[in-house]
């Protein structure tokens, strides 16, 4: 038998194995590749409309996203819904709320309600602009500990430890009066601060990721590291870092309320709920409390709204 040639016998020997029809290889480009990614993709779909039925069963979901609409709504609309100017002076100085004015009226005399609702907006775009910076910042470092670790984490772990043993307001204060108290200088600033906390959480769900087979076959197909980072695990720590941007949109309208209510954050004539408070606090000892109370009771039912929807998609992702 030649060395090019091999026989029905050899084969019927046994020497080697003949084909059988149950061997079935997993089809790697063409219309087979194409059946696969379309099967992926429609069992992404599925679970995406699963997780939004799970959602819409949950009753903090609901108040949280009624309560948030109002507001949006409020920031949107400003002076075409208030019942008055909220920038005009009415001649009415401090009265108590009452039929014509429902929130009472400040210490000028503009009225409380339409404060308010106008005061909405320079929060709603502060404090969700600054936490997705802050979000997206803190990824990127996460990201950057949790898959390279050795020495790169290393340092950027004492760094984050560094920012997180530091008073936050305190700061703030000193970045704010330093650069100034615009409102791009508080986002910076905002986004900054919240910067180390995301990134010690990216890091965590980064190093459950990073030793799972996934990762592994990507390693060994040789992929470069960005690529795994961004292609393979990001996808999959994408729901914790959706809740921590829920939460850190929370705590965002807090900072932003307490910068103002110190005088370093928005500035006048802003109907900023913070600032109001600031400029209201002194008529509390003449027992003139509504300039103070409804700003706090909106930022209150503002946060409130925001941990709802954070928990109702923790209860999601946790499934």
């Amino acid at each position: 038998m030649s060395d090019d040639i091999i026989d029905d016998d050899t084969v019927d020997d046994g020497m080697i194995p003949a084909p059988t029809d149950d061997v079935v290889l997993e089809p790697t480009t063409g219309p087979g590749a194409i059946d696969v990614l379309a099967a992926a993709a429609a069992e992404r779909r599925t679970a995406r409309r699963e997780n939004w039925r799970v959602l819409r069963r949950q009753p903090g979901f609901i108040i949280g996203c009624v309560i948030l609409i109002f507001w949006v709504a409020c920031a949107v609309f400003g002076k075409r819904i208030t019942p008055y100017d909220p920038f005009t002076d009415l001649d009415s100085p401090v009265l108590s709320p009452r039929g014509d004015h429902w929130m009472g009226t400040d210490k000028i005399g503009r009225d409380v309600m339409s404060r308010v609702m106008a005061g909405s907006r320079d929060v709603l775009v502060i404090a969700p602009l600054a936490a997705f910076l802050g979000v997206v910042f803190g990824t990127v470092v996460g990201l950057l500990m949790g898959y390279l670790r050795g020495i790169t984490d290393l340092l950027l772990s004492r760094v984050v430890e560094a920012f997180l043993s530091l008073p936050v307001i305190l700061i703030g204060l000193v970045a704010l009066v330093t650069f100034g108290s615009s409102k791009l200088v508080v986002v910076l600033v905002i986004a900054v601060l919240f910067t180390p906390i995301v990134a010690k959480t990216v890091r965590a769900a980064v190093l459950a990721e990073a030793d799972l087979d996934y990762v592994t076959s990507a390693r060994l197909r040789g992929e470069s590291a960005m690529f795994i980072m961004v292609r393979e695990i990001l996808p999959n720590i994408a729901g914790p870092i959706v809740v921590e941007f829920t939460v850190r949109v929370g705590y965002a309208i807090f900072t932003v309320a307490t910068l103002s209510f110190l005088g370093v954050g928005i500035q006048r004539p802003s109907p900023d709920w913070g600032l109001a408070i600031s400029e209201g606090r002194d008529l509390l000892n003449a027992g003139q409390w509504w300039p103070s109370l409804f700003p706090a009771l909106a930022i209150a039912s503002l946060v409130i709204a925001v941990n709802l929807i954070a928990d109702a998609l923790q209860t999601v992702y946790d499934r």
